[in-house]
C-alpha cells in the first residue's frame, strides 16, 4: 500500500483528504468516517453535480468529459474558498480522470488521495445491492472504462476494499496520520 510519496501543496495550512474510486468502492462511507474521526467537514462530489447530470446518470447514460469538467471546477472553487477559511475537509470523489484530479490539486490545499479499488465483480455486486442512489448499476462498466489509473501519481495511496469497512478505515487513518499529520509535526519541529 505505501511507497515514497509527496503531498500536493505540502506547505498549505488546510488539509483536503480525497477518497476516490469508481462508484460502489465505498468512497462516501470512508470519507464520512474520516471526517468524523478528524473533525473535518465531509463533502460528497455527487452534491456538486447539476440536476441534468444526475438525471443523465439515473437514466443509465455516462457523463462525457465535457459534462464532468464544470462539476470539477465547482469543487475546485469551493476548496479554494475552504483554504481561505482554513476549513479541513474530506471529499468523496470518483476522480476517474487525471485532469480532474489535477484541477483539485490546484485548489491550493495540502492534498492526498486515497484510491479505493477492487475488481469489477466486487464493485458490481455492491452497486447492485445499493438502494436510493441516483447512479444506475449499469454504469459500473463505464466507470472502469473511464478510470485513468492514479497509482503512479505521487500523492495517491491505493487501498484495497475487499476487506471490512473497519479495516479499510484503519488503513486510511494510518496513511493520513503518517503522511499528513506527521509531516505537519515535522514542519513545526
Amino acid at each position: 500500500m505505501h511507497r515514497s510519496t509527496a503531498i500536493t501543496n505540502p506547505n498549505a495550512d488546510t488539509n483536503l483528504i480525497i477518497v476516490m474510486g469508481v462508484s460502489g468502492s465505498g468512497k462516501s462511507s470512508i470519507a464520512k468516517a474520516l471526517a468524523d474521526h478528524y473533525g473535518y467537514e465531509y463533502l460528497d462530489g455527487d452534491d456538486f453535480h447539476s440536476q441534468d447530470a444526475r438525471d443523465r446518470m439515473a437514466s443509465g447514460q455516462p457523463l462525457t468529459d465535457a459534462m464532468r469538467l464544470p462539476w470539477v471546477i465547482r469543487m475546485r472553487d469551493f476548496f479554494r474558498d475552504a483554504a481561505r477559511k482554513q476549513q479541513h475537509s474530506t471529499l468523496a470523489f470518483s476522480g476517474l480522470k487525471r485532469v480532474h484530479r489535477d484541477e483539485l490539486r490546484k485548489a491550493g490545499l495540502k492534498t492526498i488521495f486515497l484510491f479505493l479499488h477492487s475488481d469489477k465483480d466486487t464493485i458490481q455486486t455492491r452497486v447492485n445491492k445499493r438502494a436510493g442512489h441516483f447512479m444506475a448499476p449499469s454504469l459500473v462498466d463505464s466507470q472502469f472504462d473511464s478510470l485513468e489509473d492514479p497509482s503512479h501519481e505521487a500523492d495517491v495511496f491505493k487501498i484495497d476494499v475487499h476487506n471490512s469497512l473497519d479495516h479499510v478505515l484503519a488503513q486510511a487513518i494510518g496513511v493520513i496520520d503518517r503522511e499528513v499529520h506527521c509531516q505537519a509535526d515535522a514542519l513545526l519541529a
